[in-house]
């Protein structure tokens, strides 16, 4: 039997509030909804995704001395991932609370991630995080580790695929001092803009040149319920997502289209057969109960073959 490929995930594994509005949102007022809270972040969605889909995962991020702490390790050993994070005890916990709409897109959302960039560059150094680079197979990362600590993570991972998640347009910049050292990024347009300076209109072709020129060599870029692009050494293409089987919420949409994706390259894929799987995940969403593989076939087969832009 052949050994599962072991991805090392260093950044973001918060507490995840999502409110959701029932029927039009009205800024300024109080608007009616629910609100449920979960274990999220952008690297620990991506690789609980990864390890369903037969990937070996650790991870490493910060969290504080509360009882949101014990959420987040809960979760992460439900998801079979190997938890190398440290307690900070006379901190909080990282959280994002988000908003959306009745139909699952983002309103708002406020970020409290202060103890990324305070803590996680440090933990870099730890031998043990270096031994773990050393023996993982690829190495997934997000835009909430500081530029300091992105730069010294890709160059202890010289040699092995780094996967980038942009995570905000904010923070997307963050990724720009190591774009040419990505082995793939994931954003989507506003992140690629926020990137490359590409207004939020701008063709598939201004988007990819503008990344190239970065130093970027292979990437995928989402666009809500819109294609998902991707470009690599062999062209550029898009996929078209089935409208019908859209996620009920799709704020963890990305992550999981990443970590899919990710996993179907680290099997030997392409670019292009890799992000029909992505895209997949993305369809069933990354908390879904009933992610069998049986499930993720029946998806696949709603995905349409990549298609090459003139």
């Amino acid at each position: 039997m052949l050994k599962s490929p072991t991805v090392l995930a260093v950044g973001g594994a918060y507490i995840e509030r999502r409110g959701q509005v029932l029927g039009a949102f009205v800024p300024a007022v109080s608007n009616p909804g629910t609100m449920r809270e979960a274990v999220g972040g952008a690297v620990f969605n991506a690789l609980r995704c990864a390890v369903r889909r037969g990937v070996s995962g650790a991870l490493l991020s910060v969290r504080g001395g509360d009882v949101l702490a014990d959420m987040v390790s809960r979760a992460v050993a439900a998801a079979g991932i190997a938890d190398l994070s440290v307690v900070f005890l006379d901190r909080t916990t990282p959280s994002n609370t988000v908003l959306i709409d009745g139909d699952g897109a983002l309103i708002a959302s406020l970020a409290d991630m202060a103890l990324y960039d305070l803590a996680l560059a440090k933990q870099i150094r730890r031998a043990k995080v270096r031994e773990a680079i050393s023996t993982a197979d690829a190495v997934l990362c997000d835009a909430n580790l500081p530029p300091m600590a992105l730069e010294r993570l890709v160059t202890l991972a010289a040699g092995k695929p780094v996967f980038g998640l942009a995570v905000s347009p904010d923070k997307a910049a963050r990724l720009a001092p190591v774009l040419g050292s990505l082995a793939l990024a994931f954003m989507d347009r506003r992140e690629a803009g926020a990137l490359t300076g590409a207004d939020v209109d701008a063709d598939d072709r201004g988007i990819v040149d503008g990344l190239r020129r970065d130093g970027l060599k292979s990437g995928v870029v989402t666009a809500g319920e819109g294609p998902v692009l991707g470009f690599d050494e062999a062209g550029v293409f898009s996929i078209l997502p089935p409208t019908s089987q859209k996620p009920a919420d799709a704020t963890g949409a990305g992550d999981a289209l990443a970590g899919a994706t990710m996993a179907a390259l680290l099997r030997g894929l392409t670019l292009r057969a890799a992000l029909r799987e992505g895209v997949a995940a993305a369809m069933l969403a990354v908390e879904s109960a009933t992610f069998t593989s049986a499930i993720f076939a029946g998806a696949l087969a709603f995905v349409p073959e990549a298609r090459d832009l003139a």
